[in-house]
């Protein structure tokens, strides 16, 4: 009796130590792998041998030429016609296009320019030929910044600045006086019942070759935008 309970927990020994592998196992690594995977019919291969390109949202995002070293955007700048006629404005702003076309020009209605303005000014001469010997002699003090009237009841007159406060237009010509002019004066502009107004907007670098060559025309001069 004894011999045959010793048998077997003897043989349930031996049955459990070969489930278990210690006296080795059938068939090699690999097949022990191929049984331990789990849905292998669910691995993709993404690559063979070379690196899986970079997702699209990590590729750099292009740089902003305005925020990086590239070409910045040009800095906008604003001039302000006030007072002017009928036909001065229209000649004006006819040159304004045809010499300057960077500049976009926007033309102002009488309700829209200032309600009373004043402007310094040499009252009017006896002739053009007068007119234009008195804009010589400006030049010659280095005053460049002049407009010889056409038309108008001060045909012939020289203006030196057109202004919306009475006060800019007496520092205006303080400036003159300090520079040699006796006969300029402030007076209140005149016609500003239909006077009109241009308005210049543009590159601001090339503000100063478009006064440059307002003044060697002898054309109004503009004041900056408010």
């Amino acid at each position: 009796m004894r011999a045959l309970v010793f048998l077997l927990v003897f043989a349930n020994l031996l049955f459990y130590a070969f489930s278990a592998g210690y006296f080795g196992s059938p068939g090699s690594d690999d097949a022990r792998r191929l049984a331990q995977q789990v849905h292998p019919e669910r691995l993709r291969i993404v690559s063979r041998g070379e690196a899986p390109a970079a997702a699209e949202e990590s590729k750099p995002l292009a740089a902003d030429p305005a925020l990086s070293g590239g070409d910045k955007p040009a800095v906008l700048g604003c001039l302000l016609w006030e007072g002017l006629g009928e036909a001065e404005a229209g000649k004006l702003g006819e040159w304004l296009a045809s010499k300057f076309p960077e500049f976009r020009v926007e033309r102002l209605g009488a309700g829209e320019a200032a309600a009373r303005q004043w402007w310094v000014y040499i009252p009017p001469l006896s002739n053009k030929a007068e007119s234009e010997r008195k804009a010589g002699q400006l030049r010659t003090l280095g005053i460049n910044d002049y407009f010889i009237v056409n038309d108008g009841a001060q045909r012939f007159a020289i203006s030196l600045g057109i202004f919306s406060a009475e006060s800019r237009a007496e520092e205006r010509l303080a400036e003159l006086k300090a520079k040699g002019v006796r006969s300029a004066r402030v007076g209140e502009r005149p016609g500003r019942e239909t006077s009109l107004g241009l308005r210049l907007r543009g590159p601001q670098a090339q503000q100063p070759a478009l006064l440059a060559a307002l003044g060697e025309g002898g054309r109004s001069m503009p004041q900056n935008c408010p």
